[in-house]
């Protein structure tokens, strides 16, 4: 599967948000400081008064021109649906509610965190999914690539996190912690670098949490599709494809079905039910591949086809395909155009 693209993106977004701020102020530097004397009358002219009241002293600044590494410390990003955070949490915290097609949310938490030690490639030293308590292996929540948290140093140093999952007893919200629980390199473990390392870590299965459920999503609008086409026979005998739907919420809504495979509309009867379209075979490019949305090209060859939409006797919807004669298509043909209908519809999560 060709997923890594929008997962590698929605990686990539997270570490660039969650590091604030990496540009250099020069606000301060030395060099953008004047100091101001007092005014000063051509010899011709007195000096002019001067309030005591409102006397300054010259400012004088001492400044280290050498730029000091600071930053805010890193924000928990909310990026996944449900999630949020309590304000002035001083720990690296978030919550989650329970979406829509998610069975057993600590359980999901507890597989994100799983997929992020499988892409760091590291183990659980110790675990126990009862009381949703994970520690990590050592890893570089860093990567040489990403140096910059350190500056201009390219040092790596490695770190071993606790993942706490508390479930609320009513079973629709959770909490995941992180938390730093071992250090070593030639960095200084301060307050803030504490932080900002618990912050990352806790982002990245924040991450891994919404690509997850993206993916479900996915899969519940392709599970939502009608897929009950099958084949099967008209009121007048014909091959036809048949689904268990009422007749008006089949013809209402199969002619967009049918802009979306390729075809063109061009009359529809509503007194008879017939649908007239032209059909022309998809251009396939690199990119659709590349994103997963290659075009569905039917087992038909190209022109003008009429689609008879009926009621059944046993109280469903036939659709009896005809060419631009008005012949019905043969059973194999109609077999074929079945398979690549139903595919469409899983495919694309299309509900009819």
């Amino acid at each position: 599967m060709q997923y890594w693209i929008p997962k590698a993106l929605a990686v990539s977004v997270l570490v660039s948000l969650s590091g604030c701020s990496v540009f250099i102020n020069e606000a301060h530097n030395e060099r953008n400081y004047r100091t101001h004397e007092p005014v000063k009358a051509p010899e011709s002219l007195s000096q002019p008064a001067q309030d005591p009241v409102y006397k300054m002293d010259v400012g004088q600044y001492d400044n280290n021109p050498e730029a000091t590494n600071y930053r805010p410390p890193a924000q928990v990003l909310t990026v996944a649906k449900g999630s949020w955070v309590e304000e002035a949490d001083k720990k690296a915290r978030i919550y989650f509610d329970k979406n829509d097609g998610i069975d057993d949310l600590d359980v999901f938490i507890w597989d994100s965190i799983q997929a992020v030690l499988a892409d760091n490639n590291i183990s659980a030293t110790q675990q126990n999914k009862m009381q949703g308590t994970l520690e990590t292996d050592w890893y570089a929540i860093v990567k040489p690539e990403e140096s910059w948290l350190w500056g201009d140093d390219e040092s790596v140093d490695l770190e071993r996190f606790k993942f706490t999952i508390e479930e609320k007893s009513h079973q629709r919200t959770a909490s995941l912690t992180a938390e730093l629980i071992d250090f070593k390199g030639d960095h200084t473990l301060t307050d803030l670098l504490k932080q900002q390392l618990e912050v990352r870590a806790l982002n990245q299965v924040v991450s891994e949490f919404d690509y997850r459920y993206r993916q479900l999503e996915v899969d519940m609008r392709k599970r939502q599709g009608i897929i009950s086409l099958e084949m099967g026979f008209d009121n007048k005998g014909n091959a036809a494809l048949v689904t268990e739907q009422a007749y008006d919420t089949v013809f209402d809504r199969f002619s967009g079905f049918l802009e979306r495979l390729s075809f063109t509309i061009v009359e529809i009867n509503q007194d008879t039910g017939l649908i007239t379209a032209d059909y022309n075979a998809p251009e396939s490019s690199v990119w659709d591949s590349i994103w997963g949305d290659e075009p569905t090209e039917l087992p038909i060859d190209e022109g003008q086809y009429q689609i008879l939409v009926s009621k059944t006797k046993q109280g469903g919807t036939s659709l009896t395909w005809m060419d631009d004669k008005g012949e019905t298509l043969e059973p194999g043909t109609m077999n074929g155009l079945q398979q690549a209908l139903e595919a469409a519809l899983i495919q694309r999560g299309i509900k009819i």
